[in-house]
């Protein structure tokens, strides 16, 4: 190295350590990441793989107004900014193309589905069911996957329920609450840590769907902790991928926030790792522009 270069070493070396990083560090978890709705400017997605389009009255420029709104957006009421509240029971369920996000395919199928939820079941559910989270394709009798509030006990269960093709979790074709719990593929949990005055964080996963080669398992996690797992069940869905949706609110009165969908499932401790981010899902990507992949500006 000449003279002249190693007098201008130092300078060089000072600016170099003085300029920012050009992207935020990518990570395993921001890495999987193909949604995320934080329902701060509307019910459209912040970041998506696909379509960030959310499928619902309101989010339509020819409706202007709607009486006694069933969905609103409750402003500074989130867990992380503004959330999504349904304020009664209703047929108006927001709804994402799933194509991409979910990453459903023929073959092998993993995602995991987080979310913060906000209330009392026992006093703000309505009777019936009440799923606030389906994952659901052009058939329900080809598969179903639900997060559910039963119908009519006191206090209410919480379950995560993974039902494959029919003839497979159904072949007698029983009505589902006339199946014994245990003989259901799902997570009862009785007691879940829900209520009106704080948020509780739900996360499930989907491991191995469609490949019998391989363990397939489903797993609940409430606050960060596994909750329960289905498993021994043989978890073949026969969906269209291009009919895939991500449905909110099915007879759902309460608040949601932060929803986050990713391409496989997450381990124990990335599902900790996601219940302690200090800013929520956007933390992961907000700062990078390489997380944004060519089919997220869709439905901009």
């Amino acid at each position: 190295m000449t003279a002249s270069l190693l007098r201008f070493q130092p300078g060089w070396l000072l600016l170099l350590c003085a300029m920012p990083a050009a992207a935020t560090e990518r990570t395993p978890l921001s890495e999987a990441l193909t949604f995320h709705a934080s329902f701060d400017d509307g019910m459209d997605a912040d970041f998506s793989r696909g379509s960030k389009t959310c499928q619902h009255p309101l989010n339509r420029p020819d409706v202007t107004s709607l009486e006694n709104p069933s969905v609103v957006i409750s402003q500074d009421r989130g867990r992380f900014g503004n959330a999504l509240r349904f304020t009664r029971k209703s047929s108006d369920w927001p709804r994402y193309q799933g194509k991409e996000i979910l990453n459903y395919g023929p073959r092998n199928w993993s995602t995991t589905v987080s979310v913060w939820l906000r209330l009392d079941p026992d006093r703000d559910l309505e009777p019936g069911y009440c799923d606030p989270i389906q994952i659901v394709g052009d058939d329900l009798k080809k598969g179903f996957v639900f997060l559910e509030w039963s119908k009519d006990e006191t206090p209410r269960f919480f379950r995560y329920a993974i039902r494959p093709l029919f003839h497979i979790w159904n072949p007698d074709g029983v009505k589902w609450d006339e199946i014994p719990a245990e003989k259901r593929p799902m997570v009862q949990i009785a007691n879940a840590p829900f209520s009106s005055d704080r948020w509780t964080h739900v996360l499930f996963t989907v491991e191995n769907g469609n490949d019998s080669s391989k363990p397939q398992i489903g797993k609940l996690y409430l606050n960060g902790e596994l909750a329960g797992s289905i498993q021994n069940w043989d978890l073949t869905f026969g969906w269209n991928p291009e009919q895939t949706q991500l449905v909110l609110g099915a007879a759902y009165v309460g608040e949601m926030d932060d929803l986050a969908v990713f391409n496989r499932a997450l381990t124990d401790t990335e599902a900790r790792e996601l219940y302690e981010l200090k800013e929520g899902v956007s933390s992961l990507y907000k700062d990078d522009s390489s997380a944004q992949s060519p089919g997220a500006a869709e439905g901009m």
